[in-house]
């Protein structure tokens, strides 16, 4: 895109007629007496006679060109500056004992754990330009990953999530919750929030999840949680027998529901139940479509000055007038 600073300056064009008018005028009044037409008809006419309006051509062409360049063209580049505001995510993932029942596929042998863990990395490949970290809680609860943008990192964090690695033997809801917001009292993010996974209820640990979810409150930390599990009275759970061989356990679904509820509403998130994979993977969707990034997109045009070459040019043109005028057409006094 092209524009002119200072168009006025075009007015000087209008001199240009003024000039062409004046010259023919100059150059039509004057005559040499000859005492013979004979003698003149002698004389032939030199290659200037043939160039003598390019003194003429010249002038006009300088005065157009310093026109252009004394109104500053200016050429215009659109660019886009595009600012995100992301949002600092706690993945905290339940990790206990219970997590290995197999009642959210057809396939018993798939844990609740091994569900949990697809159904998170989808939701961490969604993502963009959001710092993410990884809390996992058993009988105890610590940060697997701190929050990060790096989220080739986070994946390999997320996959070294085993059964047990937080303890198995119970769920500490409320230390898993209290771990998670600590490690955003710091966050400089205007949302936070926490997605808590859990099959059971809490049993363990320091802190009550009900202490938990004030303190989230209080920094504005909002919670998700996600309660995982058949709506049956039992999972199976891949087990041993007494020859060696593979056999399935009942293990009862004890989700508290109520706690769960309670957590969400005191930190203005939201409960929700999944029964199998894909109403797990719907509300990680949900959740994702719920909490998105901030983007401001802001177009501005930047415009370079482009007077030089046209003011050299006229320049140049005007030098070579002056210098053709004083010289190869010169003329008579």
């Amino acid at each position: 895109m092209l524009r002119f600073h200072d168009p006025l300056w075009f007015f000087l064009l209008l001199l240009i007629p003024v000039i062409i008018w004046y010259y023919f005028r100059a150059n039509s009044g004057g005559t040499i007496k000859y005492s013979s037409i004979s003698t003149l008809k002698k004389i032939h006419p030199s290659a200037s006679l043939y160039y003598r309006h390019v003194v003429l051509i010249l002038r006009c062409g300088a005065i157009i060109l310093l026109a252009i360049a004394l109104a500053r063209p200016q050429k215009g580049k659109e660019d886009t500056k595009v600012t995100t505001e992301g949002i600092d995510i706690i993945l905290a993932v339940d990790t206990s004992g219970s997590m290995v029942a197999g009642d959210l596929t057809k396939n018993p042998d798939v844990s609740r754990l091994d569900v949990a863990k697809q159904v998170v990395e989808e939701f961490i490949k969604k993502r963009k330009n959001d710092k993410i970290g990884l809390v996992v809680y058993g009988e105890d609860a610590y940060t697997q990953c701190p929050l990060t943008l790096d989220y080739g990192v986070l994946l390999k964090f997320l996959d070294k999530c085993k059964i047990g690695i937080a303890g198995q033997n119970s769920t500490s809801i409320g230390d898993a919750i209290a771990t998670s917001v600590l490690r955003m009292e710091k966050s400089k993010a205007k949302s936070k929030i926490i997605i808590l996974l859990t099959d059971g209820r809490n049993n363990s640990g320091l802190i009550s999840p009900e202490t938990a979810a004030e303190m989230a409150r209080e920094l504005g930390v909002k919670i998700y949680t996600v309660g995982v599990g058949t709506k049956a009275l039992y999972a199976p759970v891949p087990a041993i027998d007494m020859f060696g061989g593979k056999t399935y356990q009942r293990m009862p679904v004890d989700i508290d529901e109520r706690l769960l509820n309670e957590i969400a509403n005191v930190s203005s998130g939201k409960y929700f139940r999944a029964t199998n994979k894909n109403s797990l993977k719907k509300i990680y969707e949900d959740i994702n479509k719920m909490e998105k990034t901030k983007t401001e997109v802001f177009h501005y045009m930047e415009y370079k000055e482009q007077f030089t070459d046209f003011a050299i040019a006229g320049a140049i043109l005007l030098i070579l007038e002056i210098l053709l005028k004083n010289t190869i057409f010169r003329r008579l006094p």
